[in-house]
């Protein structure tokens, strides 16, 4: 069976090797890029099933990132989850105007991100015999 596969997108080296851990050790296989311009590289080389985006980050913000992505045909259906220190209700509306399909806000709640992306991947459905 296939490892889920999760993408990190955070300016923060800490935060995206914390995750990356937390998220490896839970069976999730990951790739983590710094910044929207690596995201956007990555994703034709290894498409996720979920998309973990910061919303602070340098070059192109979370929101714009996130609307970019939707607007591509190939990659549109990807979920993407906002991971934020920003926990304004007006971050959390703009961040499911922009497409995000949940919004979770730091320190993280790792057990119910975990759960949460487990709902957002759809899981291979096995023939009954």
């Amino acid at each position: 069976m296939q490892k889920p596969k999760v993408t990190i997108v955070d300016d923060d080296r800490d935060t995206r090797e914390l995750l990356s851990l937390a998220l490896e050790s839970e069976n999730f296989e990951v790739n983590a890029a710094a910044n929207g311009l690596r995201l956007i590289a990555s994703l034709q080389l290894k498409r996720p099933d979920v998309i973990l985006m910061d919303v602070n980050m340098s070059w192109i913000d979370g929101f714009e990132l996130c609307k970019a992505v939707k607007k591509n045909e190939v990659f549109r259906d990807i979920p993407i989850v906002f991971i934020s220190g920003r926990g304004d209700p007006e971050d959390k509306r703009r961040g499911k105007a922009v497409g995000a399909a949940d919004y979770f806000v730091k320190p993280l709640d790792l057990v119910a991100l975990i759960n949460r992306l487990r709902q957002l991947i759809p899981t291979p459905s096995q023939d009954v015999p």
